[in-house]
């Protein structure tokens, strides 16, 4: 199979190229750049002088968590901004190693009663992924709670030294096999506890092996310094290439979010260290971690017994954060969809509350805390000043969904638009030039996360490439150096438009997207550690 993309303008090559070029590629593979008009191909792009660029690599997506793997294969969400590779496993939960084939790690994101699981060990996990089709490609870091979990069950413990070998020699086996790295969701119930010397221990493991240690960090607000400190010291001691996960600057924490990037600025320039964040808003969070923390106590079931106790549930009513009602909209609520799309403030006119704790308390009761929230929760100004920063990595943190799951959740615009809408801010403001924007998205994560032959255009490289157009085109390469349009009087991220416009999406050498459609074929690979 070739494929030709003719009269295209390059971002992202591994050397100077002429202004306008062809790229041809034969397989999955580059195989040449220059000017072929008689040169023939299975399939040819016009490009019309387009940029392309890699495909851009999302480093924190929650396809595997949602299930939506196996619902959505074509994952035609991250294909139409321009994603070729997507990366899960993170905050503590994967879909392997299972030692008991169950997916509890997961149930804060989807409905697991009825998922079909075939496999325990990383690489039956791998292996099943491999032979279904796949819009794009997909590779996993090891989760942390779904082994632990295993392990003890719903306790909250140190690990004996027994199970900590156990657990040591696990995660070992699932790099072997293809993971790229280990994660922990410490800011999660089963996390939270997990002592400081057992996450050295799995971080070094992961050293040995070359991947990558991805956190939720353990504490916010306030103590979000204390929880950074502990990161960089990981970083530190054992030397292991790190990612700090969603690191978005909430409301009340901006003195302590600006103090943690002033530390990031004083890493070594060697330090292996990035965090990354999505250019909106708003998060997604499960609807638990709205509990007080000594509430967030065990599985499900534990949290709802204490909600269903009137003693137990008057003592976690008072202690409920303080939240904005317009701003807390209910985006996915199995078996109670008829919640799915309301705020806060009008489930309060539906259950005929007056007060927004009551609301919340009856909101956790009627879905038994099955349910996800959006809420619009981030600093605007500190989040475009975090994007620019050298060590940040751009992701969705978001899951594709088929059409039929839309009618039932409420789609994030990060899970449809994060990577054009960062480019789109890069092309309308003075946030970095266009070719470090790219460079951002594309050879840094793949460089980060050991994706071989990935992440820049080269000669013999895969070709996950995309082909976009953007408003500086009307004035040459200014979206690549020199001046840019004037930006608009509000300079706040989400006050950008979307003006990327994605033309085509090649993903192994193949059109996996062209004018904004799907070809609904399904052209990804499964990625595994040290042979992608």
């Amino acid at each position: 199979m070739t494929l030709l993309i003719k009269n295209v303008q390059v971002l992202g090559s591994a050397q100077k190229l002429p202004e306008r070029i062809d790229i041809f590629i034969s397989g999955d593979k580059i195989s040449a750049f220059g000017n072929f008009p008689t040169r023939g191909a299975d399939e040819v792009i016009e490009g019309q002088g387009a940029y392309v660029s890699p495909g851009f690599i999302d480093v924190n997506t929650d396809s595997d968590h949602y299930l939506t793997l196996f619902d959505d294969p074509g994952q035609e969400d991250f294909l139409k901004q321009g994603v070729t590779t997507i990366i899960g496993g993170h905050c503590g939960s994967s879909l392997a190693p299972l030692l008991y084939g169950t997916l509890e790690s997961i149930r804060k994101w989807a409905d697991i009663d009825h998922a079909n699981v075939n496999w325990n060990t990383m690489k039956e996990l791998l292996d099943v992924l491999e032979k279904r089709p796949l819009g794009v490609n997909f590779a996993t870091l090891v989760g942390h709670s779904t082994i632990r979990r295993a392990l003890i069950g719903e306790t909250f413990r140190n690990l004996t030294k027994n199970e900590l070998g156990v657990l040591g020699e696990t995660v070992k086996r699932a790099l072997i096999e293809g993971g790229l790295g280990f994660s922990t969701g410490l800011g999660y119930t089963h996390g939270r506890a997990t002592p400081y010397h057992e996450i050295k221990f799995l971080a070094e493991i992961v050293k040995n092996y070359g991947g990558v240690y991805a956190t939720h960090l353990r504490k916010d607000g306030l103590e979000l310094n204390e929880s950074v400190d502990e990161t960089l010291k990981i970083l530190k001691e054992a030397g292991v290439k790190t990612l700090i996960s969603h690191f978005a600057p909430h409301f009340g924490e901006e003195k302590e979010y600006e103090k943690a990037l002033e530390k990031f600025d004083m890493l070594p320039p060697d330090a292996d260290f990035h965090f990354d964040l999505y250019p909106y808003g708003a998060t997604a969070a499960p609807l638990y971690t709205f509990l007080p923390v000594w509430a967030q106590n065990g599985n499900l079931e534990t949290m709802n017994a204490a909600l269903e106790d009137e003693w137990r549930r008057s003592k976690i009513i008072k202690e409920f954060p303080e939240l904005r009602e317009e701003d807390f909209v209910v985006a996915q609520a199995p078996k109670n969809e008829a919640l799915v799309g309301l705020s806060l403030k009008k489930i309060k006119e539906l259950y005929g509350t007056s007060d927004a704790k009551e609301t919340l308390s009856k909101l956790m009761l009627s879905t038994k805390l099955r349910a996800v929230i959006f809420y619009k929760n981030i600093n605007q100004d500190m989040l475009e000043k975090a994007l620019r920063h050298p060590r940040s990595l751009i992701a969705s943190n978001a899951a594709s969904f088929s059409d039929g799951a839309k009618e039932k959740v409420i789609i994030p615009e990060h899970a449809t638009s994060t990577f054009t809408k960062f480019l789109s801010l890069v092309e309308q403001s003075n946030l970095m030039p266009l070719e470090e924007a790219i460079r951002k998205i594309t050879l840094e994560p793949a460089k980060k996360f050991g994706l071989k032959n990935r992440g820049e255009i080269k000669e013999g490289n895969f070709a996950d490439l995309v082909g976009f157009s953007s408003p500086s085109q009307g004035y040459g390469r200014t979206g690549v150096s020199g001046a840019r349009p004037a930006p608009p009087a509000d300079r706040r991220a989400d006050s950008y438009g979307k003006n990327i416009d994605i033309k085509f999406v090649v993903v192994n050498g193949r059109i996996a997207l062209k004018d904004g459609g799907s070809k609904n074929m399904f052209f990804g690979k499964i990625l595994r550690n040290g042979r992608q």
